[in-house]
């Protein structure tokens, strides 16, 4: 059997030991708009393409730089390539948690020509955060025990078509990267 995925764009990636030179936001952006949040648990489909791009787009609410909004933007990219575990699950998985820390840092040192900092790790993580308090107020009507988080965006829960996250998702990505 093979040891690489065939993404979208016909690029053979291999997991187990990725290559930067096959990262292609174009397959970023096409699968993650196809990779249901909360591994399909949810009341209605929501993508982790959508998520991304809230992500971003709270970033850029927030006033933080470019680099942090397509940070936040391609904090999930690593899905694409591995799929999606869920967060307990994934807790109790530390080789897997290794592979995609070190392919993630791989997708922002090609993007972003680093990877993230200790704070910059920090502020995207609260970012995300934020936004599972809404994804899983909204998408399983789960009670949380903190407050609300103050978003400086308007969450739209709408179900969008593939294609229109994915072309919104390319859309904020060369808005906010600066190629070297």
């Amino acid at each position: 059997m093979y040891n690489y995925i065939t993404t979208y764009t016909g690029r053979h990636f291999e997991p187990a030991n990725p290559d930067p030179q096959f990262i292609c936001v174009e397959d970023i952006a096409h699968a993650l708009p196809m990779i249901c949040r909360g591994n399909g648990h949810v009341k209605t489909f929501w993508s982790v393409g959508q998520h991304c791009i809230n992500c971003a787009r709270e970033a850029a609410a927030r006033g933080l730089s470019d680099r942090m909004v397509l940070a936040c933007l391609l904090h999930d990219a690593s899905e694409c390539y591995m799929s999606d575990i869920p967060r307990p699950f994934k807790k109790q998985l530390p080789a897997y948690e290794e592979q995609e820390d070190r392919l993630l840092d791989m997708i922002y040192e090609k993007f972003l020509g680093a990877p993230l900092s200790e704070e910059e790790q920090r502020k995207l993580k609260e970012i995300d955060d934020d936004m599972l308090w809404y994804d899983l107020d909204y998408l399983l009507h789960q009670p949380q025990e903190e407050a609300p988080p103050a978003l400086k965006i308007r969450l739209d829960y709408t179900v969008r078509p593939f294609e229109d996250v994915e072309k919104e998702y390319l859309e904020i990505f060369e808005k906010y990267y600066h190629r070297n």
